[in-house]
């Protein structure tokens, strides 16, 4: 891709630094002094855990040059692992677009160490602004002073926030604060008197036009509408003239185009944002060709050329890989025979959006992969805007020789749950909770449609793992603890697979058995940690969803952070390649996890070769994509890494893109964009969290409650969608509140009752109510950062909680309801008359009060067995010493059981007839359940009567139960 010329580059520089004499100066703005006795609002350190997070505090500084008397100064002490710093976040956003540049004073102590900072640009907030850095090096000890001119601020290229604007413009006009980032290392550090300081050098005219590629075929043509913007955004005060010109490109002028010039004047009082245009066409040759480029040169006196310098593309054609009629594996075969080593090493590599310097990195590194990690959004987070940020995305590849299409991934893990008004369906445990393999492919086939709609071709779920420890952070997102469970639920992936979207079956392997204390991860306790077990518990246990996923037909699989004795998974070529690749007879892609490979013993060149000759097709390099791409190449030409496994690696990744039809169909099917919400996928998420809710205790048939019932409602859950989303919802961590659209708990209450209070903390009267609702349980946490036993993190209610419980229960007939990504120790009981687990049920609050009303029975079981006690973990079915709190697969249920004649022979007749008869075999076992009831039977048999009707013996499900 040609660039902007030198020339014209260098016109611009003397635009932005030639100040007019007859500019008036402006005064300085200060940002920050410190002169309160505290640290100011708005100022905080942060880090990558807490050792690495600053202490900040206001310490005495008359000794700095030009200080008033008493003058105080911000004082930080850090010692930085990864990252670490502070920022400044203002209230409110202010203009700084008059004045030149930003400066502070800083008492050092000349370690040779630098110290960067950044000045946060528009977005609408400090914490989805645009990030534009400049640096120091800490080289004086004692006071300083840095100036820095906003002209020598550079965009960020390893780090943007979700919703951050993505045009690369410093434009000054709404600022919301700055930061410092210290390095890896311990020292102290002052600040003082934050400025904007000086007068802002005169802005030239931008000039953009409305795309910035043109995909046309041969005999095509091309219109280009150029648009002229102020600064101020004012109109033009004079003519304004700009030439065009096509430039010298790939393409052949006369042959492939024709070439053109000319002058577009744009006259005084033109409003900023006018356009206007001129036609390119193109020829017709008679060859098959790949693309080739024609350049749009623009120029003028007093304007600035469009930084990404916009080109003419004439479509590739005529080649067999373009050609939808042939096998795909044809398609394949011809594409790779003409991709170079570039090409090749560029589809292997995937890239977060946010680290893109410019859009047109794509075509630059000739990337095969975009993704959005959690919370990675457009700065406006709607639907469009996400289908046209991916759609910008895809038009940058047809720029590309052979217009090889990015395939765009996102962790859509329980619903499209990174985009704002999206359906949130309740996070797998609830799922799988439902036991209902029917439900969950549907719920599939709703994401699909929501996903695909917004652009998005590639799903970042399910998670196939079996977790076997409530304390690992990252419970919620299995489908619970027994593999034959699990392996039922991946259903998920036929839903969306069959709707045209890749599914991944993640995290190979055995991420949720790692053994507690044995991560080296941060402060993570479970997470990223080690897996010690037997080979014979690695294949029975862990490795038994994958390889039904397989043979479902998943087109992808990412490798776990975990290890799997003393090897990294992402190191493991024994398991990616010998078995998921060999005995398994995997035909997808492997995709690493976000940097994983960086957690490989050795250094980045080490990580890439171990990672690729393990068997990892396609490495998430989120913000290091540059960085990989030449290391990877050195590799290859050093036969390190042989053709042999590059060709294989891109080989599934692009038969991929082929079976997703990426090639005729790039980009967003825009027709689905009113699924996103919809009011028939809302529907779908009501009915699974209504058949995700387990009841667990229900002392006198206190539920199903009366509608005409006077209802107190209290706990911290009840009015809180943020908090019964969890993890994973529009941000990574998720956060508690009104985050997204959907209904809360208590307005499915209030939906349900006639008369309803609401005290959070019990601090109403409880008299003159019939029952209490008391909804309580833990706020949003994600991977190692929700472990029990990081930074405090328990599994008990908290204190408030507690004492809510403790009032209204005290007083009233009363139901607990708990909302959690796992099973939390609650204590004394007695005085609570029925108990629900409603896990994490998503956007659809109103099904967890379905049942509790009575619109609908209670059906749900547990996917976890649920402790007495911390002392009982890990607890698991199957377990020798079984004594839980409730065993696993229990749930009360509200529904009649069918009435039935000799269980024990349906069951067999049933485990004989072939296809799919879970759902005939889980009503048949229900009937046992009613009868063990009844009768007694000890938690261990209920536990594997449950675990032995997921894996299809019926027979013995039964016999577990009513013998």
């Amino acid at each position: 891709m040609s660039r902007t010329p030198l020339w014209a580059a260098a016109a611009l520089l003397a635009s932005l630094f030639a100040v007019p004499s007859a500019q008036a100066a402006a005064a300085p703005l200060t940002v920050a002094d410190f002169e309160s006795a505290t640290v100011p609002a708005g100022v905080y350190p942060w880090g990558s855990d807490s050792a690495s997070t600053p202490r900040l505090d206001i310490t005495p500084a008359p000794d700095r040059p030009e200080a008033p008397a008493g003058n105080r100064a911000l004082r930080a002490e850090y010692t930085v692992g990864q990252w670490g710093g502070w920022s400044h976040d203002l209230s409110a956003a202010q203009d700084w677009s008059a004045h030149e540049g930003l400066s502070f004073w800083v008492l050092g102590a000349a370690t040779g160490r630098r110290v960067y900072f950044e000045v946060r640009d528009g977005g609408g907030g400090a914490g989805s602004a645009e990030l534009f850095e400049s640096s120091f090096v800490d080289d004086t000890a004692g006071w300083r002073q840095v100036r820095t001119p906003f002209a020598a601020f550079v965009r960020r290229a390893d780090y943007q926030p979700a919703g951050a604007p993505t045009d690369g413009e410093l434009d000054l006009v709404e600022m919301w604060g700055y930061a410092l980032r210290f390095p890896a290392a311990s020292g102290t550090l002052g600040f003082d008197d934050v400025q904007v300081y000086g007068t802002a050098p005169a802005r030239p005219v931008r000039l953009s036009t409305d795309r910035p590629v043109y995909a046309v075929d041969e005999r095509g043509s091309a219109r280009v509408a150029v648009t002229v913007t102020t600064a101020d955004g004012r109109p033009l005060p004079a003519d304004t003239r700009v030439s065009y010109a096509t430039g010298t490109g790939t393409a052949t002028p006369g042959a492939d185009y024709v070439p053109v010039a000319g002058t577009l004047t744009f006259r005084a009082g033109t409003p900023s944002g006018g356009s206007q245009a001129f036609t390119v066409r193109t020829l017709r040759d008679r060859d098959a060709e790949v693309a080739e480029t024609v350049p749009v040169v623009l120029s003028g006196e007093g304007v600035r050329p469009p930084a990404d310098e916009p080109a003419i593309v004439v479509n590739a054609h005529g080649l067999p890989y373009l050609d939808r009629s042939r096998p795909v594996r044809d398609r394949v075969r011809d594409l790779l025979s003409r991709m170079t080593v570039a090409e090749k090493v560029g589809q292997m590599t995937q890239a977060e959006r946010s680290a893109l310097g410019t859009p047109d990195d794509l075509a630059t590194y000739l990337l095969g992969s975009v993704l959005s990690g959690g919370g990675s959004a457009p700065a406006d987070n709607t639907p469009k805007a996400w289908a046209d940020m991916v759609d910008g995305f895809q038009l940058r590849t047809r720029q590309t020789r052979l217009q090889i299409p990015i395939v765009y991934g996102v962790d859509a893990v329980h619903g499209h749950n990174n985009v704002a008004g999206a359906t949130i369906f309740p996070h797998n445990v609830g799922l799988g909770a439902t036991r209902d393999p029917a439900l969950v492919r549907r719920i599939g086939a709703a994401t699909a449609k929501e996903v695909k709609a917004t652009g998005i071709p590639w799903n970042f779920s399910p998670c196939l793992c079996v977790s076997r420890d409530e304390r690992w952070g990252r419970a919620y997102e299995s489908f619970g603890e027994d593999p034959a469970l699990v392996g039922r639920m991946s259903t998920i992936i036929d839903g969306l697979q069959d709707h045209g979207v890749l599914a991944t079956a993640k995290h190979y392997v055995a991420d949720g058995g790692t053994d507690y204390g044995s991560s080296g991860t941060a402060d993570y306790t479970i997470d990223q940690g080690v897996f010690t077990g037997s080979r014979e518990e690695l294949e029975a246990v862990h490795l038994a969803p994958f390889a039904q996923a397989v043979r479902r037909g998943v087109g992808s699989v990412m490798p776990s952070f975990s290890s799997v004795g003393p090897t990294k998974m992402h190191a493991h070529r024994e398991l990616l390649t010998d078995v998921l690749k060999g005995r398994l007879g995997f035909t997808g892609l492997v995709v690493s996890d976000w940097q994983a490979i960086d957690q490989i013993p050795g250094d980045h060149t080490t990580d890439v070769r171990t990672s690729i000759n393990a068997g990892l097709d396609m490495i998430m390099v989120p913000y290091a994509f540059q960085t990989f791409v030449s290391t990877l190449t050195a590799e290859i030409e050093a036969g390190r890494v042989s053709m042999a496994r590059v060709d294989d690696a891109v080989s599934r990744i692009l038969t991929a893109k082929f079976r997703l039809g990426l090639f005729e169909r790039p980009y967003a099917d825009r027709s689905g964009l009113s699924t996103v919400g919809s009011a028939p996928h809302r529907a779908l998420a009501r009915t699974a969290a209504a058949r995700s809710q387990v009841l667990l205790k229900n002392s006198g048939s206190v539920v199903p409650l009366r509608p005409s019932a006077r209802v107190y409602v209290a706990g911290s859950n009840a009015d809180d969608i943020g908090n019964q989303s969890g993890g994973w919802t529009i941000t990574w961590q998720g956060s508690s509140g009104p985050i997204t659209q959907g209904t809360t708990i208590l307005s499915g209450i209030r939906g349900r009752a006639a008369s309803v209070t609401h005290s959070p903390d019990a601090s109403a009267p409880t008299a003159g109510h019939d029952v209490g609702v008391v909804v309580v349980g833990e706020r949003p946490y994600a991977e190692g950062q929700g472990d029990v036993g990081r930074q405090g993190r328990t599994m008990e209610l908290s204190p408030q909680d507690r004492a809510a419980v403790e009032t209204v229960c005290g007083a009233l007939d009363c139901v607990v309801v708990v909302v959690s990504g796992r099973p939390l120790l609650l204590g004394d009981l007695s005085q609570v008359e029925a108990v629900v687990a409603a896990w994490l049920p998503g956007s659809e609050g109103a099904g967890v009060s379905d049942p509790l009303f009575g619109a609908v029975p209670y059906t749900g079981r547990l996917p976890y067995t649920w402790p007495r006690s911390m002392e009982q973990l890990p607890i698991n079915v199957g377990d020798a010493a079984y004594d839980p709190l409730y065993p696993y697969g229990w749930g009360l249920s509200t529904k009649s059981a069918p009435k039935s004649g000799n269980l024990m022979t349906e069951a067999r007749r049933l485990e004989q007839a072939g296809g799919d008869t879970w759902a005939a075999a889980d009503a048949l076992v229900s009937s046992a359940r009613e009868q063990a009831r009844r009768t007694g039977v000890s938690a261990a048999r209920w536990a594997l009567a449950d675990q032995a009707l997921a894996s299809g013996a019926y027979t013995r499900a039964v016999e577990l139960l009513i013998r």
